[in-house]
């Protein structure tokens, strides 16, 4: 029994000592910076592009309406202008030493479009500086041997994956957020009222959209959307979304008829909602009120594909696949209050999620470009009043 016991304790002990053995090599080859400089990397080589095709262009309304395109963006590798105009390159150590920024140039192609036809290229247009980590790939330490380090006044056992701003290293602090495009159910006990609620943040490209579904005292079920000041009815929204049959709504959340008797609150709070049409004009009433029926009905079909649920498309064509993914938060969220679910653990780290340097950046470069291209947008229109070309604005 004894040696059964000590087996039994090896056993329970291997896995873990494996796994402490497997973090240690990790760490060994990877280092503690890794994640960091990889994202950094992701950023400047991919993040940025799509940044500048997601903006597209600026429409430049003047006497003559013409488009500025943009193009291929690139970084170059961190340098200084000298007061007396000179440039030359810039190493960390240097930096450091003069409390300036390590940063490099960013240069953009843009291109002039009038009736579909370009009548003016501009390559490498300057737009700015954006600050280089050390030895991520843009850096001029990066692939340089301990010998060279050491000779460009450099720690060879520094890790990197900081920033040097006004001669200060500073790091940027990885930020824990929940899982993206996940539905998540729990409930909120308030005194003797519980609230079941699921919620889901759809996030795409350049766009993050908070979703809340609630069920209420009355067992109705409503959904909050970024754009519409009051919760909509879910049949209502299934309606505008393509499943115009209540039948077809019932049998898209589940099949099992304790659950569709589960929607009769919903079903009646959309009793005068017949058509997709009808559907669209109760949001439409909700989001321009007071305003010409036309416009209610493209300002509610705005907000269905561009708000609600982004990451499933933001077309017409993507409105039936939001109604199924719909019909499952709705399922998930009576399956909660039947009790055949347990709510979420929103704590667990399964669905957590860690933002590192590169999409920290990437969110605030895009905030900083749309800027840009409105404060473009505002300058181009005003200098065609002048009649100054576009080419002398840019």
């Amino acid at each position: 029994m004894e040696t059964v016991a000590k087996l039994t304790d090896v056993k329970h002990k291997m896995p873990q000592a494996s796994n402490w053995a497997l973090l240690e090599s990790m760490l060994k080859k990877e280092g503690l910076v890794r994640q960091h400089l990889n994202s950094y990397n992701v950023f400047i080589t991919r993040g940025l592009r799509e940044i500048i095709s997601e903006a597209g262009g600026i429409d430049v309304e003047a006497e003559t309406k013409y488009r500025v395109r943009f193009g291929e963006i690139k970084v170059g590798k961190p340098r200084i202008v000298e007061v007396d105009g000179s440039e030359h390159e810039i190493y960390p150590m240097e930096a450091r030493i003069r409390n300036i920024t390590y940063a490099a140039p960013l240069h953009l192609d843009m291109w002039v479009e009038k009736d579909g036809r370009r009548i003016l290229f501009i390559k490498d247009v300057y737009i700015g500086d954006i600050p280089i980590m050390v030895k991520s790939e843009r850096c001029h330490l990066s692939g340089l041997s301990r010998e060279e380090l050491m000779a460009a006044g450099e720690d060879p056992n520094d890790p990197g994956g900081y920033f040097i701003v006004n001669g200060s290293e500073r790091v940027i602090v990885a930020l824990e957020d929940l899982a993206p495009n996940r539905i998540m159910v729990d409930k909120e006990e308030v005194g003797t009222t519980t609230t079941y609620r699921a919620k889901i943040f759809s996030t795409t490209v350049g766009f993050r959209a908070r979703i809340e579904v609630k069920m209420r005292t009355d067992r109705s079920i409503h959904v909050s959307i970024p754009g519409v000041m009051v919760d909509i009815p879910f049949v209502v929204l299934m309606k505008a979304l393509g499943l115009e049959v209540d039948k077809q709504i019932a049998e898209a959340v589940s099949p099992i008829s304790e659950i569709q008797q589960m929607l009769d609150a919903s079903f009646e709070k959309a009793a005068g909602v017949i058509k997709s049409k009808d559907a669209i004009l109760y949001i439409g009433n909700r989001v321009a009120f007071g305003h010409v029926e036309e416009y209610r009905i493209r300002k509610a079909e705005n907000v269905l594909d561009r708000n609600f649920l982004p990451h499933l498309g933001r077309t017409p064509e993507s409105r039936i696949k939001k109604a199924y993914f719909l019909a499952e938060v709705i399922c998930r969220l009576v399956e909660l209050k039947l009790g055949w679910r347990k709510p979420d653990d929103k704590d667990h780290y399964a669905n957590k999620r860690l933002r590192l340097a590169g999409a920290l950046l990437a969110d605030f470069f895009r905030v900083t470009f749309r800027n840009l291209c409105r404060d473009m947008k505002y300058q181009l229109e005003r200098t065609s009043l002048k009649r100054i070309g576009p080419a002398g604005a840019i």
